[in-house]
């Protein structure tokens, strides 16, 4: 489901990315402005991961698709070790298969030095800039769900507070770094278009700036860990997940989606 999910997320990022920047494209044509097409950019993602959460597959598996986020969740004793080796890699695995999909669905477009398969790579700032964007918007987006989610008035709308977060970020920070925050949303473009020089920076910044946010979460609560590791929890889904006290949103009485593992 992890896999599927990640794939479907690389699927959406590279057609929108031909669509809004090939040269191809009459849409690209309509819209010379870069700052338009970053904008309609962020809400095709914000879509996209609402639909991928609110999807059979993603109230089962969680909707992670990020791997710096299923670490953080093993680190808040969410998961175990399998599990999140497990996502991790299928989550990887499908980041590459969204794109070849990609590829072979629009025809080679993604590969156009305009699109290049939506690949996140640092802008003219340099490396260490990026790295410094990847690290605060990642630590602010894994902040935005932990509080989200166990938030009693705030936590249906966790995945709707993930996406517009990624939206905003994509449409105004991508500048500096492409904006990425997800190990797994660089890789698939970076298989396919070799851009392995700066994977670096997208591999480490966005888990340590998560596992941050993770390592403050604790701190404010005093080490009281978050309820589970889902972006929606009330549903009829069996939760793998461990839990934590009663859940933010139903504490009275635990949902079919809230059950023990």
């Amino acid at each position: 489901m992890e896999a599927a999910e990640a794939g479907l997320y690389l699927l959406s990022v590279c057609a929108f990315a031909t669509l809004l920047w090939h040269p191809g494209s009459p849409i690209a044509r309509q819209l010379p402005n870069n700052t338009a097409r970053r904008l309609l950019m962020g809400a095709a993602m914000s879509v996209t991961l609402i639909a991928i959460v609110l999807s059979p597959w993603g109230k089962q598996s969680g909707a992670h698709c990020n791997p710096a986020v299923t670490l953080t969740f093993f680190r808040l004793r969410k998961m175990p070790l399998w599990d999140a080796v497990f996502y991790c890699a299928a989550q990887l695995i499908g980041s590459v298969a969204g794109v070849a999909f990609a590829s072979l669905v629009l025809r080679g477009a993604p590969a156009h030095s305009a699109v290049r398969y939506a690949a996140t790579v640092p802008g003219r700032y340099g490396d260490s800039v990026a790295f410094a964007a990847e690290l605060a918007v990642s630590f602010t987006l894994m902040s935005a769900i932990l509080v989200a989610s166990n938030h009693r008035a705030l936590e249906r709308y966790t995945h709707y507070i993930a996406a517009i977060t990624i939206g905003v970020y994509i449409a105004f920070e991508s500048p500096l770094s492409g904006m990425s925050a997800n190990p797994a949303r660089t890789f698939g473009p970076a298989v396919y278009g070799n851009y392995w020089n700066t994977l670096w920076i997208y591999f480490i910044a966005p888990p340590m700036g998560m596992l941050g946010a993770g390592e403050l979460f604790l701190l404010v609560r005093r080490g009281r860990g978050p309820y589970c590791a889902k972006l929606h929890h009330h549903n009829n889904k069996r939760c793998i997940f461990s839990h934590s006290g009663p859940a933010p949103g139903a504490p009275e009485k635990p949902t079919a989606g809230g059950m023990h593992r």
